[in-house]
């Protein structure tokens, strides 16, 4: 059902106009895409906003160090309409009212941040219905963020201390030691046997810390001495979506193995509200680019294919996507507040894969990244130092261009769309 003002209350109703108009001035003033400070005014005024425009929904939320922003974009894609969602990526709570208050839809698809989880689950008891996809746990953003066992914790404390548990569908990447892990006293799990091309952060059992062992042979295999081990999947993914014995084929648009990963979690979740993967497969397979991902764009003349990566899971996911071409590739860091500002992350990615191609470094942190790259033996270059970069490809060749944040922001800045 949609939610109507009288269901707000006379508080709820004037917050949620308090945070049009602040958000609407935010706009107007150039300030920014104006989400995150009318929330904010918005939970000021009513402190139970956030529980009450949850309240009748059905709500499936999308957490995880990787991936989030494309998955919510798939899920979305998925379960058909225009549910509710937070597409300007504010996935904490301002964020998030923000983008409940703006629209009347009955279904919410919704990013959250991952230490904001049990949080945003806690707001939504009251929701008609409840889905939550969780995708990976891995190292982000050193200087600020949690340590990734920690945070694993606290998901499995939440899921142990949640009231009505079996009230949320958990659909869970279980290839991912550490989400496995967290979601083990959940009430009702769909495990999801996904590619996941990181385990840096999960090689040792946080039950026992002894050494994970994670056969490369039988793909979602992994296990530990003391008894720990991947779950039996309900959803696996080869070479498309195979769930109830039945295999869906995947065509998708979205390059790379991490993004059919993606895909299969949105159709498993959309499965779990009602919505058969005969329906959602050819609405995913639809998708074309994700906030400006994926998509091909155009600079001085250049196509070329821009990516997001942010820490080493994104790195390893995307270098392995890439590294089966021939054409140079880009690679632009920034260290700036939204990035973090330790870049030393970069000795984790494997950069190695990328040898035998011409690399060029880009960013203000580029000769942080030239120096890694020539430890891992690969061609590199400063785009500082080229001005008729980057001219010279071949006639028809697409280059990949791999940001992290603010770098992404620039590229996008400075191109257009084909």
């Amino acid at each position: 059902m949609s939610k109507s003002p009288s269901a707000l209350g006379m508080r709820g109703r004037i917050a949620v106009r308090a945070l049009r108009v602040v958000n609407a001035t935010s706009r107007g003033l150039g300030r920014g895409s104006g989400t995150v400070a009318g929330g904010r005014v918005a939970m000021k005024i009513d402190e139970d906003l956030f529980r009450k425009l949850f309240v009748g929904r059905t709500v499936i939320l999308v957490s995880g160090t990787n991936g989030k922003t494309t998955t919510t974009a798939l899920v979305r894609a998925a379960i058909g309409g225009d549910p509710a969602s937070n597409l300007t990526g504010s996935n904490m709570a301002a964020g998030i009212v923000a983008a409940l208050s703006t629209s009347t839809s009955s279904t919410c698809v919704i990013e959250v941040d991952e230490p904001w989880l049990p949080t945003v689950m806690n707001a939504a008891r009251d929701a008609a219905r409840r889905a939550v996809v969780l995708l990976n746990l891995s190292r982000d953003q050193l200087d600020r963020a949690s340590e990734v066992r920690q945070l694993a914790q606290r998901w499995r404390d939440h899921f142990s201390s949640l009231e009505n548990s079996a009230e949320w569908d958990v659909i869970a990447n279980v290839n991912d030691p550490l989400v496995a892990y967290a979601v083990q006293p959940a009430a009702k799990v769909t495990a999801c046997a996904l590619p996941t091309p990181w385990h840096g952060d999960a090689i040792s059992c946080p039950h026992c810390t002894k050494p994970i062992h994670f056969d490369e042979g039988l793909f979602g295999s992994w296990w530990c001495d003391c008894g720990f081990r991947a779950p039996h999947p309900d959803v696996f993914f080869d070479d498309g979506v195979r769930m109830d014995g039945v295999t869906y084929p995947l065509s998708l648009q979205l390059p790379g193995s991490f993004n059919a990963a993606n895909a299969a979690a949105a159709v498993a979740a959309a499965q779990r509200i009602g919505v058969p993967p005969v329906d959602s497969i050819p609405r995913v397979n639809a998708v074309e680019d994700v906030a400006g991902r994926f998509g091909e764009r155009m600079w001085k003349e250049q196509k070329f294919r821009l990516l997001l990566a942010k820490n080493p899971a994104g790195l390893a996911a995307l270098i392995s996507t890439v590294s089966e071409g021939s054409s140079p590739v880009v690679v632009s860091i920034n260290a700036n507040v939204a990035d973090g500002r330790d870049p030393s992350w970069l000795y984790d990615a494997p950069f190695e894969r990328l040898r035998g191609r011409t690399v060029w470094c880009d960013g203000t942190r580029a000769l942080d990244l030239m120096t890694r790259l020539f430890y891992a033996g690969v061609d590199v270059r400063l785009t500082d130092d080229d001005p008729l970069f980057p001219r010279g490809l071949p006639s028809g060749e697409i280059m990949d261009v791999i940001g992290n944040y603010t770098a992404f922001a620039q590229w996008v800045k400075k191109s257009k769309a084909c």
